[in-house]
């Protein structure tokens, strides 16, 4: 991995980014920071160890700079689509958002219409994302390196894929989404919410962006509630509303396997075996839940 002197030789030509004002800012893959420029405050984004195993960087360049035109995305200045080096303008006077910043309902309801415009974003993304196909990738990693997996992984495998069956059977339209929605990589000024990072990001059902994103807050049914009826503006569809359950449930599925995958690269982040196992827990709890089989019967008499 590149230390931040590097990439500011290598944004230098076009930025004029000063190292003695660098500090850290969060992040589980990359490693970020902010930094003083001529032309104002950025953030620099360094690419992980090991991303160019799963990440399409051209395809992240597109929807970062579609999204950012849209007034979705923070503005983007540099992006080096080689190995995902990037910087973009710090937003002033904006919350990076966590679990518990979303306990507030007027920020859950900026998260449902800055979501919603994306869906909404007339010019589709470079690919289309596809769950099934990212979990057999994943899969595949970490059998190439003869990688642990969670105790009862197969009882889980098997729901999993039946879930994918029902909804590849079922397609709906396909629009830009995240895909990948940590709180995190929301930004609030009070007035209006930014989705940043778009890594993981391609044209997908935007059910997932909800379901994915409900997970990541760790929601009670009453903020589900409350991010659905902004997001659809009113009652929403009970086929809508079955399909994020049931991607609630795949989101763990998915990024349970993309922990093994940075537990095995040593990702020095945090502990992501144990993340990885507690997402694979959550997932099987949901399954094993009235609501979980009410999504899925729900879809199955479609």
């Amino acid at each position: 991995m590149m230390d931040l002197e590097e990439a500011i030789d290598r944004i230098s030509p076009m930025i004029d980014a000063s190292l003695a004002s660098a500090t850290r800012l969060a992040g589980l893959t990359n490693i970020n920071y902010r930094m003083s420029t001529t032309d104002g405050e950025v953030v620099v984004r360094i690419p992980g160890r090991g991303t160019s195993d799963y990440i399409d960087r051209h395809a992240e360049e597109i929807a970062a700079l579609v999204t950012a035109q849209a007034g979705v995305n923070v503005p983007v200045k540099f992006f080096d689509v080689s190995d995902g080096l990037m910087v973009t303008q710090f937003i002033d006077n904006s919350l990076t958002m966590s679990p518990a910043a979303f306990t507030e309902h007027g920020a859950i309801r900026r998260a449902a219409d800055v979501m919603h415009r994306l869906h909404h974003i007339p010019k589709p993304f470079a690919t289309d994302f596809k769950v099934a196909p990212v979990i057999a990738d994943f899969k595949a990693i970490l059998a190439s390196k003869r990688a642990p997996l969670p105790e009862d992984w197969r009882e889980v495998e098997v729901q999993a894929d039946f879930a994918l069956g029902l909804l590849a059977e079922r397609p709906v339209a396909l629009v830009p989404s995240h895909c990948d929605p940590l709180c995190e990589n929301f930004l609030d000024t009070g007035d209006t919410m930014y989705l940043i990072d778009y890594e993981y990001s391609g044209n997908f059902d935007p059910m997932w962006d909800l379901g994915d994103f409900s997970v990541e807050a760790g929601f009670t049914t009453e903020q589900d509630d409350v991010l659905v009826h902004a997001y659809f503006d009113g009652t929403p569809p009970p086929a809508d509303v079955a399909r994020m359950v049931i991607y609630k449930a795949l989101c763990d599925v998915l990024w349970s396997l993309w922990g093994i995958v940075q537990h095995i690269n040593d990702n020095p982040v945090e502990d992501f075996w144990t993340y990885a196992v507690g997402r694979f827990e959550r997932c099987r709890t949901l399954m094993a839940t009235p609501a979980y089989a009410a999504a899925v019967a729900e879809l199955e008499h479609r």
